[in-house]
């Protein structure tokens, strides 16, 4: 069974910049869309940024959209999510896994990402 190891998450002030890993185990994870997603106290996971399997073509929420970039490594079998200009309203526990959300596998632990002052 594939497991998704997200890292990177911590406090940061509100403009600052983070950048999450995941890494996957297994070998499908190259020929699999991959997404980040979130979820903040009291609402839905949400899927915030996609990637295709060949790392062409991303996607991106609205509300990161120009802030937060995804990219993959295949060959480390590793996603990432860049994330700049944060606000409080990005706080939240971070996700990776397939994409879309249908597609998704079991979750990981995520990682958390505060942006306080």
């Amino acid at each position: 069974q594939v497991q998704l190891v997200e890292t990177g998450g911590g406090l940061v002030q509100p403009g600052g910049s983070l950048r999450l890993s995941c890494t996957a185990s297994g070998s499908i994870f190259s020929i699999r869309a991959m997404g980040w997603y979130r979820q903040a106290p009291g609402t839905q996971r949400e899927l915030v940024a996609s990637i295709n399997s060949g790392g062409s073509y991303t996607n991106y929420a609205d509300s990161v959209k120009g802030r937060f970039a995804i990219s993959r490594d295949n060959a480390k079998n590793t996603v990432y999510l860049q994330m700049n200009s944060l606000t409080p309203e990005d706080t939240a526990v971070y996700y990776c896994n397939w994409a879309p959300q249908v597609m998704a596998g079991p979750w990981g632990q995520g990682t958390q990402v505060t942006v306080s002052s």
